[in-house]
């Protein structure tokens, strides 16, 4: 069994792609995946399966567009792979809500620092499967555009710290 940590994208966020957690949880049960826990309306859960990364992935996004009616991006961590984000994390001693990762399926491309575009003061690092920003004056004021984060989804460091733990009591 894996415990795993399902970030969903574009979900209850400005109005559009509305998912009730309650919904999301049910999905998941429904899928046969096992000890579903959601955290904060943002499309976060964390379950175990039997299944693989891929097959899970696949089962998942294929219920969420049934649902939605449209494709529904969700980005998957393994609890080991979740606690490394966070212990990753290149801006340490910056505020938790300041500082986000942005979660993507594959390693960033080899030129994502040099295609940023309307970077004032915000921090910029990679990981595996994710880009690291610190946002110094805070996200609501930057105008920083990163290709390559297009198809991720980002969660704060703070929100990230409790799914780490969430996934981890599984």
């Amino acid at each position: 069994m894996t415990a795993f940590v399902a970030l969903l994208r574009a979900v209850n966020v400005g109005g559009t792609g509305k998912l009730p957690m309650s919904e999301l949880k049910a999905m998941c049960e429904a899928l046969g995946f096992e000890a579903v826990r959601t955290y904060i309306a943002s499309g976060n859960v964390v379950f175990t399966s039997r299944k693989s990364e891929s097959a899970v992935k696949k089962a998942l996004e294929a219920r969420l567009e049934a649902y939605a009616g449209k494709a529904v991006g969700v980005m998957l961590r393994t609890a080991a792979e979740m606690q490394a984000v966070l212990n990753n994390n290149p801006f340490p001693k910056a505020p938790g809500n300041r500082t986000v990762a942005i979660f993507l399926d594959a390693k960033p491309p080899a030129d994502t620092l040099a295609a940023v575009k309307g970077r004032k003061d915000e921090e910029i690092g990679l990981g595996a499967r994710e880009i690291y920003v610190h946002y110094g004056d805070g996200i609501g004021q930057s105008k920083l555009v990163i290709p390559a984060a297009k198809a991720g989804t980002a969660r704060n460091m703070n929100t990230i710290a409790t799914l780490a733990k969430m996934v981890t009591e599984l």
